[in-house]
């Protein structure tokens, strides 16, 4: 009892001295100074503060905890207490690497067989939650006075989702429903659809061209990339791993090198590197279904390399531009969201239809396909980033912004609506 007491008197006593010490050469600006002026693994120190910190306190707001790294990168970042600065060579590094992983484990989240379960309505699904959305936002842009290149890219934005509320179907034993295993499959076509209506649209930016022939040759060579990826790292991974089977830092290292070399084969062919990534992970999940290398590795995306993305993705904002957007383009940010929000009704009714699911069940696919977040994220900000021979980008700040609020919106009803039409369902059953 004695130990325990002087222990804990010595740990005040030390906490006493600092405080003092702290208080005599404080003055006001004090922290500030010694983080802009610190080296870097200070600063990294504070981001660090900033990835454990801020993502639960946004959670218990009901918003996802992305929304809270982008929010401590805006505080860090130049345009606020500036203690980040500019990012440089390492931002930029941990930023594209950030980004390619976010599209990998995007697609080791997809299980082909989810597909194939309901493969009559996913695609089904797939394609009318792709083309309905997509044709509402092209038709937004187009009346905003974007041009048609910009306008297709934005349409392209809205044509995905993002599966936010899947825990709730889980929580009411739903997960394994028909109209759950069809907005999953769906999410298949969804996803790959957009990210190659992104690759067109930034070719034709960067090129000024836009030709049939060029898009057959396009679509060829994704086509061809898809067979490459999805039938090569699965063989030789699975003839590799069966010599290492019981080496987790073979096993780990063997996939990192499959992702650099997927995302780096796609620039070669002139496809963005998050479709190379993404495609890895769908075939990495072929081959790493279960197993303690695989949960390292989503570990260290998860907790590293993606906060770190999203924390340089909100260094990067602008909050003044931000607000600026909002306030003179609120119009076209409203409709956005309605158009994504509508436009995703619109193909769950299809569906609904087609598949003659009931109508809360119709409702729940349209709630699941709501959420736009990561992968809407990743291409909004590749689109942002590219620019043409002129110095334009293909999208601007004002996209930018409505993309942001667009995630803020749906990311929030989403998983409000999906749990209200998940109780209906299972009271139902």
């Amino acid at each position: 009892m004695k130990r325990v007491t002087l222990g804990r008197a010595l740990i005040i006593t030390a906490i006493v001295i600092t405080v003092i010490a702290f208080l005599k050469n404080w003055h006001p600006g004090m922290v500030l100074e010694f983080f802009r002026a610190g080296h870097p693994f200070d600063r990294f120190a504070l981001a660090l503060f900033v990835l454990v910190f801020f993502p639960p306190l946004v959670e218990r707001m009901g918003l996802p905890s992305i929304l809270g790294l982008m929010l401590g990168g805006v505080l860090l970042g130049p345009h606020v207490l500036g203690i980040g600065g500019s990012s440089g060579d390492v931002g930029v590094f941990f930023s594209e690497v950030g980004r390619v992983f976010l599209m990998f484990l995007i697609g080791l989240e997809i299980n082909l067989k989810d597909f194939r379960k309901q493969a009559v309505a996913s695609s089904v699904f797939g394609l009318a939650t792709f083309a309905v959305p997509m044709a509402a936002g092209v038709a937004v842009g187009l009346a905003f006075g974007y041009g048609t290149n910009a306008s297709i890219l934005i349409g392209s934005l809205l044509a995905s989702h993002t599966l936010l509320a899947l825990p709730v179907l889980e929580k009411f034993g739903l997960l394994n429903s028909r109209f759950a295993l069809a907005t999953i499959g769906a999410t298949i076509f969804t996803d790959i659809a957009s990210l190659l209506v992104l690759a067109v649209c930034l070719s034709v930016h960067l090129s000024g061209v836009f030709s049939p022939a060029h898009l057959a040759m396009l679509v060829f060579g994704l086509a061809v990339y898809c067979v490459l990826v999805l039938g090569a790292i699965p063989w030789i991974g699975r003839a590799y791993l069966s010599k290492h089977h019981n080496d987790e830092a073979a096993q780990f290292s063997f996939v990192m090198l499959a992702i650099v070399v997927a995302a780096i084969g796609a620039k070669l062919i002139q496809l963005e590197d998050i479709v190379g990534a993404f495609l890895c992970g769908i075939a990495v999940n072929r081959v790493l279904a279960h197993g303690q290398a695989r949960g390292k590795l989503e570990f260290l995306g998860k907790t590293f390399f993606v906060p770190i993305f999203f924390l340089l993705v909100g260094a990067g904002l602008d909050l003044k531009m931000f607000a600026k957007s909002l306030s003179t383009q609120l119009p076209f940010v409203l409709a956005i969201v309605a158009a994504l929000i509508v436009g995703k009704l619109v193909a769950a009714v299809v569906a609904q239809l087609t598949a003659h699911y009931t109508w809360n069940e119709g409702l729940g696919m349209w709630s699941l396909s709501l959420p736009q977040l990561a992968a809407t994220l990743a291409a909004a900000l590749t689109a942002f980033q590219t620019q043409n021979a002129a110095g334009e980008r293909l999208i601007d700040e004002t996209v930018m912004s409505a993309v942001i609020v667009l995630m803020v919106v749906t990311a929030t009803l989403g998983p409000i609506l999906t749990q209200r039409f998940a109780q209906r369902i299972a009271r139902h059953r």
